[in-house]
């Protein structure tokens, strides 16, 4: 069986590269993922994780994530880290994450990111925020109730 340490740094891996057919591989059919700062607009499972995520990450012309410290206990996976964001219009910040995984049979059922949206904010273009607006939402599942 693989280890829960290798199934959360395998994601990431994947996400980095922003390869989404291999990000859906780590997702169990029913992953939870939430964004912590706005628990309302989460996803569920792999398809519209997958969709969530390219709506952040995909119109980026930079996107890297920097692995950090990673602490596991039993199917419970914390995950220090980091990605630097670069716009297509010069723009580049740094985010500093930290991720709570839970791995179960090989795949992620809960992935929740908890970040300071301030920091976007602040070097973010402005055109980012309305693009994000106007995309599709498809995908929303409220988990509010639910961490």
């Amino acid at each position: 069986m693989i280890a829960v340490e290798d199934v959360v740094v395998g994601l990431w891996r994947a996400l980095s590269r922003r390869d989404w057919d291999a990000v859906k591989t780590f997702l169990a059919t029913d992953c939870l993922y939430v964004d912590m700062p706005v628990p309302a607009l989460a996803a569920r499972g792999p398809e519209d994780t997958v969709k969530r995520l390219r709506m952040g990450l995909e119109p980026l012309a930079g996107y890297e994530n920097h692995d950090g410290l990673l602490v596991s206990s039993g199917s419970d996976v914390i995950y220090e880290h980091s990605e630097t964001w670069t716009f297509a219009t010069g723009e580049q910040g740094v985010l500093r994450f930290v991720t709570v995984h839970k791995v179960v049979d090989g795949k992620v059922t809960v992935w929740k990111d908890y970040w300071d949206m301030n920091s976007l904010v602040s070097f973010a273009p402005p055109n980012h925020f309305e693009n994000l607006a106007n995309a599709d939402t498809s995908w929303i599942f409220d988990a509010s109730a639910l961490v």
